[in-house]
């Protein structure tokens, strides 16, 4: 006879390979579940993540409403309703925590109001452990008169090893999704995750190129404790990194108070340079808002920003084993050269002759200007709402 958990456990073994999506292999695992005579309703999978602002993921499944995604930031750890829920104990103590909610006088965790609301009569919170040793949670519920039986938890824990290791298998993969995002951008990260990771490994690319500092940093760095200065960065980052992925754009690069940025260009070249302009003008708004108090005079803030478009080469380079995804070629050799000419007229934002032959805006001509490293000056231009400062 065939035992339809042991199917279950085999089909988690071999990578669910029919709902490759974690959402859609939760749900598929819940609905096989039932099938076999486990009396569920809701089930919650929550995963701590390594992300730098989301501690961690949950996946809630009902019956009635498939699987539902959500997010928790880090403070969620110091909050009365984690510290006073099952999940807590978990995953400090990685127990098995078992409740029956149909039992008189059981008030140990608040949430289980919200659970008897929905005539949930017994939870059972189990520990998925990770083979590096970190605790993650899972959660099982019916609303069986009486409870899980004995057999029904039995064939239940059979079912979360293999679930275990999958969720570890999908959550290292996400990991490595997530690491790659934040540290070298989104396209970078799909391209070395799909084998581009050789040196050498390079693509053409026709963009517009973002590239910015900000004013008087070294100045700032000498006069402030580093760990301000670091704070400082962080904000200014903030209020362009935000605009540029809002307009399309990718980060490549932080060097020191300096950014690097691209808008690939595949299509509408004239509306792509017109979101790069607009995302240009929002961080220049938002630099001019940005505060930072570190005595009795709060600092205030200026950058400039370069733009211009170009072909250039983005792919691996480095030494050995050390490479960094990044971009090179005169396209941003220029918009470097361009930032600095930016620095020296007292401007925020500057564009080459390409870029602004694009973009159609209230430029003005601030004169031809000779560029280190080139054969030919350059002709260089301001938004005409900005008033040279020194």
């Amino acid at each position: 006879m065939t035992d339809p958990i042991s199917d279950i456990t085999a089909w988690l073994t071999d990578g669910a390979r029919s709902r490759p999506e974690p959402s859609d292999m939760m749900a598929e695992c819940c609905e096989r579940l039932i099938a076999a005579g486990l009396p569920l309703w809701r089930v919650g999978v929550f995963v701590r993540t390594l992300h730098p602002e989301i501690f961690g993921r949950n996946f809630i499944w009902r019956p009635t409403t498939g699987v539902e995604l959500g997010s928790v930031d880090f403070d969620i750890q110091h909050t009365p309703e984690f510290l006073r829920s099952p999940l807590a104990i978990v995953f400090q103590e990685g127990a098995e925590v078992r409740c029956r909610l149909d039992a008189p006088g059981n008030n140990r965790f608040p949430f289980f109001d919200d659970m008897r609301a929905e005539g949930v009569t017994d939870y059972v919170a189990v520990p998925l452990s990770f083979v590096d040793g970190m605790i993650h949670a899972s959660s099982w519920t019916t609303r069986q008169q009486g409870g899980f039986t004995d057999a029904q938890l039995t064939d239940l824990k059979r079912v979360v090893p293999p679930l275990t290791r999958l969720i570890e298998v999908i959550g290292l993969r996400r990991t490595a999704e997530t690491l790659l995002d934040t540290y070298v951008g989104p396209r970078a990260g799909e391209r070395i995750l799909a084998g581009q990771i050789r040196r050498g490994h390079t693509e053409t690319m026709h963009a517009a190129i973002w590239l910015s500092d900000l004013r008087g940093f070294t100045a700032l760095s000498d006069r402030l404790p580093p760990e301000q200065v670091v704070e400082i960065l962080n904000l200014y980052f903030d209020c362009q990194v935000a605009a540029i992925h809002k307009h399309g754009g990718e980060v490549l690069k932080f060097m020191g108070d300096g950014l690097l940025a691209v808008f690939p260009i595949e299509a509408d070249e004239q509306a792509l340079c017109s979101r790069v302009l607009e995302a240009a003008r929002e961080a220049r708004a938002a630099v001019a808002a940005m505060q930072f108090v570190s005595g009795e005079t709060p600092e205030r803030f200026r950058f400039g920003v370069a733009l211009h478009v170009g072909r250039l080469l983005y792919g691996n380079i480095g030494g050995g084993n050390r490479l960094d995804f990044t971009c090179i070629g005169p396209a941003v050799n220029l918009a470097a050269r361009l930032e600095k000419i930016a620095g020296r007229l007292g401007r925020t934002i500057v564009a080459s002759g390409a870029f602004v032959g694009t973009c159609a805006a209230d430029w003005d001509n601030l004169g031809e200007f000779p560029i280190a490293g080139f054969s030919r000056a350059e002709q260089v231009y301001g938004l005409s709402d900005e008033t040279p400062r020194e």
